[in-house]
C-alpha cells in the first residue's frame, strides 16, 4: 500500500487547512486509516482516523471540534479539514494505514500502522 499525502502549508492562527491522503495498491477491506502528527522534540501522536468497513471515525481530544476527518471509501482517500488552527498544531502530519485487521475498529498507536505517507508540514503562525 502506498500513501500519497497533500495539503499542508503555512497559515495564521485561526485559519484553516485541508489535508488529503490517497492510498493505492490495497487488497484488503478491513483497516484503519488516518493521521498522526509529530512536533519537534515530541513523540508522534494520533490525530484522527476512520475504520472501514464500519465507517467509524474518531478524533483525538486535542483536535475534537476543530478538525474533521472524512473518507471516500471508493477512492481509498481520507481528508482532514483543520479549522481554528493554533500554533500548538504546528507539526509534520503523517497519513497512515494499518495492514489488514481482523477487527474493524480505530487503532490509536503508531506501531499499529503498517503504512505511512511522506509527511506534510503544517505551520501555524501566531
Amino acid at each position: 500500500v502506498q500513501l500519497q499525502a497533500s495539503g499542508g502549508g503555512l497559515v495564521q492562527a485561526g485559519g484553516s487547512l485541508r489535508l488529503s491522503c490517497a492510498a493505492s495498491g490495497r487488497t484488503f477491506r478491513t483497516y484503519s486509516m488516518g493521521w498522526f502528527r509529530q512536533a519537534p522534540g515530541k513523540e508522534r501522536e494520533f490525530v484522527a482516523a476512520i475504520t472501514w468497513p464500519r465507517d467509524t471515525i474518531f478524533h483525538a481530544e486535542s483536535v475534537r471540534g476543530r478538525f474533521t476527518l472524512s473518507g471516500d471509501k471508493a477512492k481509498d482517500t481520507v481528508y482532514l479539514q483543520m479549522n481554528s488552527l493554533s500554533p500548538e498544531d504546528t507539526a509534520v502530519y503523517y497519513c497512515a494505514s494499518t495492514g489488514p485487521k481482523y477487527y474493524s475498529r480505530i487503532y490509536l498507536r503508531p506501531d499499529e500502522y503498517a503504512y505511512w505517507g511522506q509527511g506534510t508540514q503544517v505551520t501555524v503562525s501566531s
